[in-house]
């Protein structure tokens, strides 16, 4: 079936992308190396279990959750924009 410009398979190889791409994106946010007794930002103990539970963990869960919201959300990019999706 024709697609315009777009080759056969285009669009799976744009889903795949995308999915890489966030993969790569939550990786690279996760905490590595060992955990801190204390909060680094306001100095709160950080349970045991918290830092069990999340490896490399650095921030207390008020201070985590401060941090999550100033962050906002990712909306990547809109790989559907593009002049061969807008062909068919």
């Amino acid at each position: 079936m024709a697609v315009g410009w777009a080759g056969d398979g285009a669009v799976q190889e744009q889903i795949d992308a995308g999915i890489e791409d966030e993969i790569k994106r939550a990786r690279s946010r996760l905490s590595r190396g060992k955990s801190l007794t204390h909060c680094r930002e306001c100095g709160e103990p950080i349970p045991p279990a918290r830092q069990k539970a999340v490896p490399g963990v650095q921030l207390c869960i008020d201070c985590q959750t401060e941090l999550e919201e100033g962050q906002g959300s990712f909306t990547g990019f809109n790989r559907r924009g593009s002049k061969d999706s807008q062909l068919k």
